[in-house]
C-alpha cells in the first residue's frame, strides 16, 4: 500500500526523504522504518532494469521479476509506517533541514536525505537495440549469461573496452564475434588482439547498420556494407548516465571516472555534505541489485545512529 501526499505536503517534516525507491531506497526505507524513524520516499518510478524480464546472483532471489521485487519491497516497507509518493525529486535545499521539493508542487522536510536516483542507459544509437535491450541485446554477463549460454554471441564495440566485455562473455559462449563498429582496428592494442584471439573471438571490422530480427527474435547483425553475421544474443556496453544532479547542487565533491561522476563516499554512503547519504547507482555504475541493497541499508543504519547522537547531543546541550 502506498501513502500519497497532496501539495499542502510542504508543512511536514520527516526524519529521512529517500529519493528513488529501487533497491537501494527501498532497502534503506526497511531499515528506517524498523528503526521507528519517519521515513518518505519519493519514487519516480523509473528503475534501470525495468527492461529486463528477471534478475540473477540476487540470493534467494535468483530469477525474481524486477517488478515483482520492487512490488515485494513496497509492502514491506509499508508494514513499518514508511511513506511511499509518486513523484519526482526536482531540488533540494538546506536552511537547517532539507527542503524537498516535489514536481507535481509540494514539498517536504527532511533531518536527513538518502538520494538513491541510480542512473540511465544511453544505448548505441544502431536501429533495433533499444527495442530489444533486456530481451536478446544485453549488457551484463553476470546477469544474463547462464540464461544466453552457448548461443551465438555478438558485442558491439562502443570503444576499445568493449574487447574486455568480449573477452568476459566468452566464459558463456565460444561464439563470439566482436564487431567493432566505429572502432578502428588501430585502437586495439597487441595484448587486445592476442587475447581475442587466445579466447576464439572473432573480429569484424565495419560499422553496423542494423540488427536482424525475424519472428521477434535476434537473428543476425547487418554491417552498413550488406553483410549479414547470424547471431541471436547482443551485448552492448550502454553510455551510463548518473541521476546524481541533486548531490552535485548539494556542493558534494564529485569524483570523475570514465563511466561518470558519482559523490565521493563513506564506506556509510556519507557524502561530503553532512546529512547526506547516496547509494546504489548512485554512487557507481557497476552497483548490482544486491550491492544497492546493501548499500541502502548501510546508509539507513548510519543515518539511525547519526540521527541519534545529533538527538542526544541536543538534549545535553539544551
Amino acid at each position: 500500500m502506498n501513502r500519497t501526499h497532496s501539495n499542502d505536503s510542504s508543512a511536514e517534516t520527516y526524519d529521512v526523504v529517500v529519493v528513488g525507491g529501487g533497491a537501494a531506497g527501498l532497502s534503506a526505507a526497511l531499515v528506517l522504518g524498523r528503526a521507528r524513524r519517519r521515513t518518505l520516499v519519493v519514487d519516480a518510478g523509473e528503475p534501470r532494469n525495468a527492461p529486463s524480464s528477471h534478475m540473477q546472483g540476487y540470493l534467494s532471489r535468483d530469477g525474481m521479476a524486477p517488478a515483482e521485487f520492487l512490488a515485494l519491497g513496497r509492502e514491506e516497507i509499508a508494514r513499518y509506517g514508511v511513506g511511499l509518493v509518486r513523484d519526482r525529486v526536482t531540488d533540494v535545499t538546506r536552511d537547517g533541514d532539507f527542503a524537498v521539493v516535489l514536481e507535481s508542487g509540494g514539498t517536504v522536510r527532511a533531518r536527513r536525505l538518502v538520494v538513491a536516483t541510480g542512473l540511465r542507459d544511453e544505448l548505441p544509437e544502431v536501429p533495433g537495440v533499444a527495442d530489444r535491450f533486456g530481451r536478446d541485446v544485453l549488457h551484463c554477463p553476470f546477469c544474463h549469461g547462464w540464461e544466453v549460454r552457448d548461443e551465438p554471441f555478438g558485442v558491439l564495440a562502443s570503444s576499445a573496452m568493449s574487447v574486455h566485455q568480449a573477452l568476459m562473455v566468452s566464459q558463456w559462449s565460444k561464439n563470439v564475434t566482436l564487431f567493432l563498429h566505429r572502432v578502428a582496428e588501430e585502437e586495439l592494442s597487441d595484448q587486445d588482439l592476442r587475447r581475442l584471439a587466445a579466447a576464439g573471438v572473432d573480429v569484424v571490422p565495419g560499422e553496423v547498420a542494423e540488427l536482424v530480427v525475424e519472428d521477434d527474435r535476434l537473428a543476425g547483425v547487418r554491417l552498413a556494407d550488406g553483410t549479414t553475421h547470424a547471431r541471436s544474443v547482443l551485448f552492448v556496453g550502454p553510455r551510463p548516465v548518473p541521476q546524481t544532479g541533486l548531490v552535485e547542487r548539494l556542493g558534494a565533491e564529485m569524483n570523475e571516472t570514465p563511466f561518470g561522476a558519482y559523490p565521493v563516499v563513506d564506506p556509510t554512503g556519507l557524502t561530503t555534505v553532512p546529512g547526506v547519504w547516496a547509494a546504489g547507482n548512485a554512487i557507481g555504475f557497476a552497483e548490482q541489485v544486491v550491492h544497492a541493497a546493501s548499500g541502502g541499508y548501510r546508509a539507513a543504519a548510519a543515518i539511525v545512529g547519526d540521527l541519534l547522537m545529533s538527538e542526544l547531543d541536543a538534549t545535553i546541550t539544551g
